[in-house]
């Protein structure tokens, strides 16, 4: 797949998630996503009202990371993170899912988290991504997490939030698709640094990617 620079950028939601990020560091990064054309922009939850006015009038959508990075927080806390954040102007909200739920085998745990976050966004028709963290879970604990993102009534599923022990892989991207099938969202993030990479996980199935080194891709990238 030799997609061009352009049609990659439109794949990327650029990231800015570092918590040492300024107010300088996330303009950088709006002022970026405008310039390349990228999907969206995807930040911690605080600054999502800087985003929205940075970004007002461009395509490029505001999303938000929330219950981020851990996936640990109560439901109620991630709802009410994410009714916030959409009501300030996040457009996306990427959700870690509860791991030690999934990996202890209590889906209806899961399944009601996702469902909760999932009203509340949807309600504000902004759309919902559900963070797996597929280096912490089994190939079998993937395609449970992933049909109980689809019966949550989520929008797309996502392999990483880039601060665990690994990022995305073709493998991942693949098996998430093969579940979720053709109309559902599958994001790949975390540790993607190359065009070559890019394009490797858009043609497994990615239909996102979750990205910081934007320009450094794009720029290995043929016009």
């Amino acid at each position: 797949m030799n997609l061009n620079r352009t049609e990659i950028a439109r794949y990327m939601d650029h990231t800015m998630l570092k918590p040492q990020a300024s107010a300088d560091d996330i303009d950088r990064a709006a002022d970026e996503a405008k310039r390349f054309q990228t999907a969206s922009v995807c930040v911690n939850s605080y600054w999502v009202p800087r985003v929205a006015t940075a970004l007002a009038g461009s395509s490029v959508k505001t999303g938000a990371a929330i219950g981020f990075p851990l996936g640990a927080a109560s439901t109620a806390a991630k709802v009410a993170e994410a009714t916030d954040a959409v009501a300030a102007g996040a457009e996306e909200i990427d959700m870690v899912m509860n791991i030690g739920e999934l990996k202890g085998s209590r889906d209806q745990i899961v399944l009601a988290d996702i469902v909760a976050v999932a009203d509340a966004v949807h309600a504000g028709s902004a759309l919902l991504k559900v963070i797996l963290e597929c280096c912490l879970l089994t190939d079998e604990e993937k395609r449970r997490a992933c049909r109980l993102a689809v019966s949550g009534r989520a929008d797309f599923v996502k392999t990483s939030t880039g601060f665990s022990t690994g990022g995305a892989t073709v493998h991942d991207v693949e098996l998430m698709r093969a579940v979720v099938g053709p109309d559902f969202g599958v994001k790949a993030a975390g540790g993607i640094h190359t065009a070559a990479e890019a394009r490797a996980l858009i043609e497994a199935g990615a239909n996102r990617l979750g990205v910081s080194g934007t320009a450094a891709i794009l720029a290995e990238a043929s016009a």
